[in-house]
């Protein structure tokens, strides 16, 4: 029988935070090569330090995205976070690219050929999770503390506050009773601020996007509430600490709430069922809560290298289901055709709406009307409804 009564901790951190300004650089050359191909191949890793910008990996596409465009996007990308400090400086660093062409060994085991369907990029094992704990069906500690990240990122780039750096964390620990939760026990915010920014200013500020952002009720004891714990948070960013591209998947995904299969998304085009089957087994997931099935569901994909069919489709709804999982399992998969091409197809994925993934989580975002998070619309509720 799962526990109950509990507390559970998530954390996030800010688009400035050294692994989010990597993850943002590869999500914005993946989006410069679907933007010229949408049937571009794209494998890109960033690291970023004091005043250098490094980027490698692989590459098939048009001709016109040259090592000079890349680095342009690179540049743009630390540019729009609003780096322009003396160690890190969208302007100033040096940045190198690495990048060349896709091997032709995996070209072949992932392109369509005759009667052969397109297959995966990888092997590899997907997760996807939904609950009901939030309107977005997300777990709440993952979600609340994107949400104050956000709202003082918001607070920065339109200029209400002058001493906020782009760098920051956020770490909230919830109480939750019969399952729900009910209040924060302690959370913690460390942001980056300029030199004469002293700390009571900085807390309070810090508290009044706690406070705006958790349901009423819900803040933490005084002195349960530390904000740059430490005394102090000058130098950061790649300045203070290198960052690297597919290091914060668990803040990317659910805050460990639910597994993770241990593949990254930034950087990757959606041929790569790390990035692609991920958002596919959420979209089911959500589906399935929003369809009243559910409380909670876990779904886990399995795939192989070459191979364009699933090698299993798990359902687990925790206990906490309405109808026989096999069913759904069965039923999940007439809705959708999860090969590689059939997940993209459905969910549009082949066009340039990585870059807003790469700060603040890829799950639990509103659809948008471009296409980008196309993996949070609802429109399997009625057919699951039917179904069942």
């Amino acid at each position: 029988m799962s526990k109950t009564d509990y507390v559970f901790t998530s954390e996030s951190v800010s688009e400035g935070h050294p692994d989010k300004v990597s993850d943002r650089v590869s999500d914005s050359i993946v989006d410069l090569f679907l933007a010229a191909d949408p049937q571009a191949r794209v494998a890109v890793e960033t690291l970023c330090t004091t005043n250098r910008i490094i980027l490698a990996g692989e590459v098939r596409g048009p001709d016109s995205i040259t090592p000079d465009a890349m680095t342009e996007a690179a540049r743009q990308a630390v540019k729009d976070i609003g780096y322009e400090q003396d160690g890190f400086h969208w302007k100033d660093a040096v940045v190198e690219c690495h990048v060349h062409a896709q091997s032709a060994d995996i070209a072949m085991g992932v392109d369509s050929a005759g009667n052969k369907d397109e297959g995966a990029g990888d092997q590899g094992i997907m997760f996807g999770y939904a609950v009901d704990e939030t309107p977005e069906l997300m777990p709440a500690p993952i979600y609340y503390s994107h949400a104050i990240l956000k709202s003082l990122a918001d607070a920065r780039h339109n200029k209400d506050v002058n001493f906020l750096g782009p760098d920051a964390k956020s770490q909230i620990s919830l109480q939750y009773v019969n399952g729900a939760p009910v209040r924060a026990t302690s959370v913690v915010v460390s942001t980056q601020h300029t030199e004469d920014a002293g700390q009571d200013e900085i807390r309070a500020h810090v508290r009044e996007h706690i406070q705006k952002i958790l349901p009423e009720g819900w803040m933490c004891p005084e002195d349960e509430l530390y904000v740059n714990p430490t005394g102090r948070f000058v130098i950061g960013g790649p300045d203070g600490d290198a960052g690297l591209t597919g290091r914060k998947i668990i803040v990317d995904t659910y805050g460990g709430a639910a597994p993770h299969g241990g593949g990254a998304f930034s950087g990757k085009d959606p041929t790569k069922v790390d990035r692609s089957a991920a958002y596919a087994a959420r979209y089911l997931a959500k589906n399935v809560v929003a369809a009243g099935l559910a409380h909670k569901c876990l779904i886990q994909l399995s795939y192989a290298i070459g191979v364009s069919k699933p090698l299993s489709v798990y359902v687990d709804t925790q206990d906490t289901g309405k109808v026989d999982e096999d069913k759904l399992s069965i039923v999940l998969q007439g809705l959708m055709n999860l090969s590689p091409r059939g997940i993209r197809e459905h969910l549009n994925l082949n066009r340039p709406i990585y870059t807003r993934t790469a700060a603040y989580g890829h799950f639990g975002r509103a659809a948008e009307s471009d296409g980008g998070f196309s993996w949070e619309r609802l429109d399997l509720v009625d057919q699951l409804k039917s179904a069942f």
